[in-house]
């Protein structure tokens, strides 16, 4: 039987989804007539920063969830509120300013150790810090805080990382979502993630299509939210677990395509392009 705190969750992430959807179009028009527009892998010029949806879509279910519950989830969702708004934030100005003369993480530390500041160098200093600030809240002991800061830090840039292709990005958080809600059930921590995951279903089939992107500015956010959740909810063992497949992960992508890798799997490639327009 479903706890009754459950049942505020569902409704948060059923708000979420419901908001989402009815400022979608409105948001995507916005960045249009500001003439926020860019190619995207094929071409065509789609609006970019779309991931500002989320935030938008997060904060009226989140402010609901906090009224409706006891004040020990209340700190828990101010964190999640403060580290989603601040990530939105810098991937818009990533996505705005940014250029790519540099990429990966070995890129821009090197453009920083030659005096150069790049907007991913500068996503990269204040999300560092962001991830180790929330860490230090919701951490017992400075090894905790070591290994949630890296968690936290390494999921923004995960999913920042698989938003090269339409919807890449969202079934990578999906996935993550459904792993840490068989990892952390029955936590009340899972409530942040449940509305994010409402949020993003509005959004995907847009992404899917080619239709918009959530650039920098929505796969941050996604990626705070997969690695807030995991240190909030895992059991140790599991986010060390998690965290070994994260530097592997990194590892990987600065040496290899990740975009090769999925196409030469078959199984890959066929998750990749489903629901996409062929």
């Amino acid at each position: 039987m479903i706890q009754s705190f459950y049942w505020p969750m569902l409704l948060a992430a059923l708000l979420a989804f419901g908001v989402a959807k009815f400022i979608l179009n409105s948001i995507l028009q916005l960045i249009i007539e500001a003439g926020f527009v860019r190619p995207n892998f094929r071409g065509d010029n789609i609006p970019v920063g779309a991931g500002l949806l989320f935030f938008v879509s997060v904060l009226p279910p989140t402010v609901l969830f906090l009224i409706l519950q006891s004040d020990s989830v209340h700190l828990e969702g101010l964190i999640f509120l403060f580290a989603i708004c601040a990530m939105t934030l810098l991937g818009m100005v990533d996505d705005i300013f940014g250029s790519r003369a540099a990429t990966g993480l070995k890129g821009h530390i090197k453009k920083m150790l030659q005096g150069e500041l790049t907007t991913g160098g500068l996503k990269l200093l204040a999300g560092g810090l962001i991830s180790l600030a929330v860490a230090v809240v919701v951490s017992h002991g400075w090894q905790q805080v070591m290994v949630n800061t890296l968690v936290i830090a390494l999921s923004i840039n995960a999913i920042n990382l698989l938003d090269l292709r339409p919807g890449r990005a969202g079934k990578g958080f999906l996935l993550g979502a459904v792993l840490l809600f068989l990892g952390g059930w029955p936590s009340q921590q899972l409530c942040w993630l449940a509305v994010m995951v409402g949020a993003l279903l509005a959004y995907l089939p847009y992404d899917l299509k080619a239709k918009a992107m959530m650039g920098d500015t929505g796969s941050n956010a996604l990626g705070a939210t997969i690695g807030i959740t995991a240190a909030m909810v895992l059991p140790e063992t599991a986010k060390l677990g998690y965290l070994v497949f994260l530097i592997a992960f990194h590892l990987l992508t600065e040496k290899y395509s990740l975009t090769k890798i999925i196409e030469k799997n078959k199984m890959l490639n066929y998750l990749d392009q489903l629901g996409r327009n062929q």
